[in-house]
């Protein structure tokens, strides 16, 4: 009999300890499967709230990682360093699952899969809906991600960067919602200010070009010098399309043309399909955004407090 896969759930937080109960619970609250819950582990990144004090009502089932304030890219990276389970099951301190989270992924993983991805349920600060129907996914926890192969993407400064895993072909997304995100005035990530989300996104986008692309020097097992370097392309043209978007959300249309450059050259250099470039060259040309200011996204930015200062610089 296949041994099931063991999964670490680990928990970032940073002054979220007015959460971090209900995230924890949620852990060890999930149903069983075929899998196996391997251990449960807080990084309580240098937390001054309640943090300190809720970790100490679990740690007999928990294991704690107290430490001074390093940031969410940081924290992040040592989710994947300092556990040994197959796959790592990330969770922002201010949501929580599904019951039902490891199971459904559980039995989404095969020989080749590398990364998980499901939708989720868009709540408030006080846990009440904001949004009816479920929401695709892409944030912190909103991924299931294969432990060995997420360290050939170390250090990491946000989650965007396992998705390179799914760009790879070893990805598969699950329309089901099987975590409650929590939007709230305290997110890492301004969402309500004209362009700071886009420039965020953009400069993660085009670290994770350059990280791909010094990776093509000695492939991970996972992808090939040459799937390594049409993916940096793609990132770059995604990063361009962020900054494409922000220049519109901001008034900022004369700065459009060179993003617009840099975004058509990396959609050709990736064999990508137009559709995006040419909704982008539309925005541009209209003035309207693609996306107006709105409470949330799914392009993966992570929603701990650590950096919320970095995402305004």
């Amino acid at each position: 009999m296949t041994t099931p896969p063991r999964i670490s759930c680990v928990i970032l937080c940073h002054n979220y300890g007015r959460y971090l109960d209900r995230a924890i619970a949620s852990c060890l609250d999930q149903e069983p499967g075929g899998y196996a819950l391997h251990e449960i582990v807080v990084i309580d990144d240098g937390s001054t709230d309640e943090t300190e004090e809720v970790c100490r009502r679990y740690r007999d089932r928990v294991r704690i990682v107290r430490r001074d304030c390093q940031g969410f890219g940081r924290t992040l990276t040592d989710a994947f360093l300092l556990t040994d389970g197959d796959w790592v099951a990330p969770l922002d301190a201010d949501d929580w699952f599904h019951p039902a989270k490891l199971r459904i992924c559980a039995e989404a993983i095969t020989d080749g899969r590398l990364f998980i991805e499901h939708w989720e349920n868009v709540v408030d600060a006080d846990g009440c809906l904001l949004i009816a129907d479920p929401h695709p996914g892409g944030n912190t926890s909103t991924l299931l991600v294969q432990r060995e192969a997420a360290l050939a993407l170390l250090p990491v400064t946000n989650e965007i960067f396992f998705h390179a895993l799914r760009e790879a072909g070893h990805g598969r997304v699950l329309p089901v919602s099987l975590v409650h995100y929590r939007v709230h005035s305290h997110n890492m990530t301004d969402r309500r200010t004209p362009g700071v989300s886009q420039y965020y996104r953009a400069d993660v986008c085009t670290a994770l070009a350059h990280r791909l692309r010094t990776m093509a020097a000695e492939p991970p097992a996972w992808a090939t010098a040459t799937a390594l370097r049409r993916m940096s392309h793609r990132f770059h043209a995604q990063a361009a399309g962020h900054r494409v978007e922000a220049h519109v959300q901001t008034g900022d249309r004369h700065a459009c043309p060179h993003p617009l450059a840099a975004m058509l050259v990396g959609t050709i250099r990736s064999c990508s399909p137009p559709g995006p470039w040419l909704r982008a060259f539309a925005s541009a040309v209209t003035g309207r955004p693609q996306a107006p200011l709105r409470e949330l996204d799914n392009s993966g930015a992570g929603d701990t407090e650590s950096d919320r200062s970095n995402t305004r610089a």
